[in-house]
């Protein structure tokens, strides 16, 4: 029955020429925090060598592939087929959330339609994906591979480094806080999250969180409490004085 709830259900769009194969199962794992995958489609020419990865791992993950000859050279169709099945399915399907693949610049404008619509969109994506694709997304996620030669520590190091010397993002957590703040200054994790949603398609697992508050915790700006009442666990954060 959860099945076939509008709700949670999600449509998947691949734009295979722009998205790495080897992601897909993080890709999976990462929506199925928000819903059920009930249409999984990946977008290319699949006769080019470069989609062999792709190809490997389409029945695997149930992914329906979408022929799209270039009908140009140096051009592919494969952007618009999405576009078009974007469309189809905003108008025809009950789907709360897309999932987009991609670092291409070119998709902004749908998801702008999309989230126009409630629709919710979470972009997955390189590093070098253009900034305003990345922003009109409900939440994007980066999908770049960890650079295995830095242990854990330094990884963690590195990701607190990016977010402090991010200054839109800095903001974007202290105004949170302040919004959500009582007269000592405590604000209660649930609601800085929703403000923070609201502003930025920033998600906290892009920097190798599992939770907001381990985030908030690692950067010296807050302070963080947690407590247990009623057999329930409580996380408060503040701006450090």
């Amino acid at each position: 029955m959860s099945n076939t709830n509008p709700e949670n259900s999600i449509a998947l769009l691949i734009d295979a020429d722009n998205a790495p194969a080897a992601k897909i199962d993080f890709i999976i794992s990462e929506l199925a925090t928000y819903g059920v995958v009930n249409i999984r489609k990946a977008y290319g020419n699949w006769t080019k060598r470069p989609l062999d990865g792709w190809v490997k791992v389409l029945h695997e993950y149930a992914i329906t592939p979408k022929q799209v000859f270039d009908l140009v050279k140096g051009k592919n169709a494969a952007d618009m087929s999405l576009l078009i099945d974007a469309m189809d399915i905003l108008y025809t399907k009950q789907v709360k959330t897309f999932g987009l693949v991609s670092s291409d610049c070119d998709f902004t404008p749908l998801v702008l339609r999309l989230r126009e619509d409630g629709k919710q969109v979470i972009g997955f994506g390189r590093q070098k994906s253009p900034e305003p694709f990345v922003l009109a997304c409900s939440h994007f996620i980066y999908l770049d591979e960890d650079d295995t030669s830095k242990t854990p520590q330094k990884k963690k190091e590195k990701s607190v480094s990016s977010l402090k010397q991010n200054t839109k993002l800095m903001n974007t957590l202290r105004t949170a806080v302040k919004e959500a703040a009582d007269e000592d200054g405590w604000a209660a994790l649930g609601p800085v999250g929703a403000h923070i949603s609201n502003q930025s398609p920033f998600n906290h697992r892009t920097y190798g969180f599992p939770k907001l508050s381990d985030m908030f915790e690692e950067i010296d700006l807050f302070d963080v409490k947690k407590s247990t009442q009623a057999g329930q666990a409580s996380v408060r954060v503040r701006l450090r004085k």
